[in-house]
Order: C-alpha cells, then structure tokens, then sequence
C-alpha cells in the first residue's frame, strides 16, 4: 500500500500544478481549456481516493482495495491522460478514454465491496 500513497501522492501534486497552469500561464482554446479542467478534475479526486485506499489498506486490507486501487490509476492514465494528449497534442487514443472511465466506476465499485465484506466480516465477530 506504500506504492499508492505514493502514486496518490505524485497525482495530487500533479493535478495541483495542472491546475495552477491552467489558471496562470496558458494561451489554449476554451475546448482544449474544457478538456484539461476535466482531467485536472478527475485526476485530484481519484488522487485523494486512491490516497483513501493506500490508508485503509496500511495493514494488509483484502484484495478488492488492490483491484480499486488500479482501477483508479487506470482511469487517471487512460482517461486524464487522453484527455490531456488531446487537449495538448490533438491526439485521440479513441476508445480508451472510456475504457478509463470504466476504471474509475469499477475501481469505486470495488472499494464499495471492499467496504461491504468488512462490515459483513465485522458483524460476524472474531473467529
């Protein structure tokens, strides 16, 4: 769980600069302004759930906040990056935006049953 804080950590700075730059020092068009806002978004929500899941995960949490954990890092690289390479660049990765959006869905969806399987795990007292 150390490497996700640290990955959280590196994609919260990130979308803090991102953020700064675009409100300080670009000449972009309002899209390319529309689509960046969007990944800078994205990307400093998902750094703070993924920071979420490095801390509850510190003493050896299951499986399903492994799995959320890269789903949210496949989300802030499929989508935030596309997004970002065709604001910047005109680069379209096509389909792949969507597929990082998936990421972000499931990687909620399993941190949601990571946190249903320790309530059941709760309820049922120590073995």
């Amino acid at each position: 769980m150390r490497l996700w804080l640290v990955v959280a950590g590196v994609s919260g700075a990130l979308a803090v600069g991102l953020g700064a730059w675009l409100a300080h020092g670009t000449s972009l068009g309002l899209d390319q302004l529309a689509l960046l806002g969007t990944a800078q978004s994205y990307l400093l929500w998902h750094a703070l759930a993924l920071g979420v899941v490095a801390a509850i995960g510190w003493n050896g949490g299951p499986e399903l906040l492994s799995g959320a954990a890269w789903g949210f890092l496949a989300g802030m690289v499929l989508f935030c990056g596309g997004l970002a390479l065709q604001a910047l660049a005109g680069v379209s990765i096509g389909f792949l935006v969507p597929v990082g959006g998936f990421g972000f869905i499931l990687g909620w969806l399993l941190l949601a049953a990571a946190g249903w399987v320790g309530l059941r795990e709760r309820r049922r007292g120590p073995s």
